[in-house]
């Protein structure tokens, strides 16, 4: 059935395009989390654990609302890891220090890229592709990245 929600066919796409970039780069950022969670060591471990499974678990609700956004505009969401490596513009780092300090720092600097990232997608879709339900979605998304950063932030000295 032809989907009517007064987006051009091709905008759709293109929306969809820049969501799965998105996609994408939320994934590889949950994946990063999530090696923190797992692989901190020193004296605030338990703190910097718990944390850290806080802001994994935020990134995948993330990750669900953005996989849903693109259903909602009648697109397929791509769901392997060599998709998300082959689009994300984050790097993945093999450090050799699991310290709080060097897994914050790592994070909040992705953070603070794809908020940019982001503000450059809100954009698009709003003023290119005409989807102001999108470009809402996604300065929803600047925001909560905004104050997981900032949580991220407070701790380093």
């Amino acid at each position: 059935m032809k989907i009517q929600i007064g987006i051009a066919d091709n905008h759709r796409q293109a929306v969809a395009d820049e969501l799965i970039k998105i996609l994408a780069d939320e994934n590889v950022l949950h994946m990063k989390t999530k090696n923190a969670h797992w692989n901190v060591e020193g004296a605030d471990f338990y703190d910097k654990h718990i944390f850290f499974e806080a802001q994994s678990e935020q990134l995948q609700k993330i990750i669900n609302c953005t996989a849903e956004r693109i259903r909602s505009i009648g697109h397929l969401v791509p769901a392997t890891l060599q998709s998300y490596l082959n689009l994300t513009h984050l790097t993945e780092q093999e450090g050799e220090k699991n310290n709080s300090q060097t897994l914050i720092t790592e994070l909040l600097k992705d953070h603070e890229s794809l908020i940019i990232k982001l503000r450059e997608h809100v954009m698009c879709c709003t003023d290119d592709f005409h989807d102001i339900t999108t470009g809402h979605f996604i300065i929803r998304l600047i925001e909560t990245h905004q104050k997981m950063a900032w949580y991220l932030r407070s701790y380093l000295l």
